[in-house]
């Protein structure tokens, strides 16, 4: 499957919404109760994309993925246990692949893609989160290399940190 990656925009907004209440619809009827009406909100992504680090991944003319890349984390990661702590790090964000194209590699392809980036920008760590309950996302990252850092509690339950060094 072939993604075009690009920036997001104000003018994407609107599908990126419906893109992610689908998955919360499908995550929901899959027993993963990791996003609801609470989070993420249409602010958070409109933020991401007004700091110009939300990106898309577009296929067949639709949105295919969603997800933020930037330097910012929550404060529950400085506890973790970080294998490159002094290195330069992005952190991914809100990675949302939708139901539409599920099943089809793409949040694989996407990882690649933000490790490729990565890279080409001298950044030489990736970090993110994942839901605990979220056995497809927690496969991912193990396959691709990521090692948990640890985990953070947050309102929905325990997720775990991962990082993968690219050097």
């Amino acid at each position: 499957m072939r993604i075009q990656y690009q920036l997001a925009t104000s003018n994407h907004l609107n599908e990126i919404m419906r893109l992610v209440k689908n998955a919360i619809l499908t995550m929901e009827h899959n027993h993963i109760h990791q996003w609801d009406e609470i989070y993420p909100t249409a602010e958070d992504f409109a933020e991401d994309i007004r700091q110009g680090c939300s990106y898309i991944g577009v296929s067949e003319g639709k949105i295919a993925v969603v997800f933020a890349l930037n330097h910012q984390y929550d404060e529950a990661y400085q506890n973790g246990s970080w294998q490159y702590p002094d290195r330069e790090f992005f952190v991914v964000h809100r990675l949302c692949v939708n139901p539409l194209f599920q099943h089809r590699g793409v949040a694989k392809q996407t990882m690649q893609f933000i490790e490729e980036k990565c890279r080409a920008e001298g950044i030489m760590a990736v970090r993110l989160d994942a839901f605990s309950n979220n056995p497809s996302a927690l496969k991912l990252y193990s396959h691709m290399g990521y090692s948990r850092a640890g985990y953070a509690h947050w309102r929905k339950g325990r997720f775990y940190l991962y990082e993968k060094y690219l050097w």
